[in-house]
């Protein structure tokens, strides 16, 4: 009887890989991406979300063509890996949901109580600024941008711009060509849509596009919250809404204390619904379910 070896798998570029479906990360190399995704971007990554993690990096080992979990650790982790596949790995890890008008009494009190109070105080003076911080595609910044138009179309003297942040590069490049479904935009107001969006020519493709005014207020860049924020100014309102759940509860007040260090005086905070500030020693005042202002 001849014994039975097992053939090696040869796998070609782009080519399915059946076994990977198979393949399980064991706990020291999860322990590893875990300690590092946790000190790099801020985010936990406890045993319960190993499966996960496996599931979601399944297509970086094909597109690679390697075969474990293990080859990829280690070109990660190699110089080469850090300036190749880091920017992958963020995609990887990072949830990117998001609309228009989402959450949509935010919306609503920006326009009936924040920008009265922010224009009242400033006047023409100078333009209030905004960051959308974790903005993935777009969609907030642009829902913003057509709300503050709006306000400015009965304001005399209203400007402002929005710094729009995300720490994925594939969700602002998607951002900054502001194109979208024509299934995305049943959120925004008939009479925004057609003062700020621009349909196709070719109306079989269904596909709508910022229009270059409201695209104008806006400018995008890439930020890690780990990192500095390396922008000049203070800020009048900040948008930071379901991100920071992906955080421990020091990292979070840790975050929220040096976004209150940008808010100007008066300045607003929003928050993501399912996010809470509840013993943190900040100064801020709350003014309505998730949003807060600086003392």
């Amino acid at each position: 009887m001849t014994e039975n070896k097992k053939r090696p798998v040869v796998r070609k570029q782009g080519a399915p890989q059946d076994a990977l479906h198979l393949m399980r990360m064991n706990d020291r190399i999860f322990e590893r991406f875990s300690e590092f995704i946790k000190a790099e971007l801020g985010i936990k990554m406890p045993a319960s979300k190993k499966t996960l993690l496996e599931a979601r990096l399944q297509k970086r080992l094909r597109d690679l063509c390697m075969g474990s979990h293990e080859e990829y650790c280690e070109y990660l982790f190699s110089p080469s890996g850090m300036e190749e596949e880091l920017p992958n790995l963020v995609d990887v890890v990072t949830t990117n949901t998001t609309d228009f008008f989402r959450e949509p009494k935010h919306f609503d009190l920006l326009s009936s109580t924040v920008l009265p109070d922010l224009h009242a105080r400033k006047g023409s003076s100078r333009s209030v600024n905004i960051w959308s911080a974790g903005c993935s595609s777009g969609e907030e910044p642009y829902t913003l941008s057509m709300v503050l138009s709006e306000f400015g179309r009965v304001s005399p003297g209203f400007s402002f711009s929005i710094l729009a942040t995300d720490i994925s590069t594939q969700v602002l490049r998607m951002a900054v060509r502001a194109i979208y479904p024509e299934a995305k935009i049943a959120p925004i107001p008939v009479e925004c849509r057609k003062r700020y969006l621009l349909r196709s020519k070719d109306r079989s493709k269904k596909m709508v596009r910022i229009s270059q005014e409201t695209r104008s207020h806006v400018r995008f860049r890439r930020l890690n919250f780990m990192e500095e924020f390396s922008f000049d100014g203070q800020l009048d309102i900040i948008f930071c809404r379901n991100v920071v759940i992906y955080f421990d509860r020091q990292t979070q007040e840790t975050l929220f204390s040096r976004f209150c260090r940008k808010l100007s005086p008066g300045g607003y905070l929003f928050i993501g619904h399912s996010e809470s500030l509840a013993g943190m020693d900040l100064p801020l005042e709350l003014v309505a379910p998730t949003v807060y202002r600086r003392i």
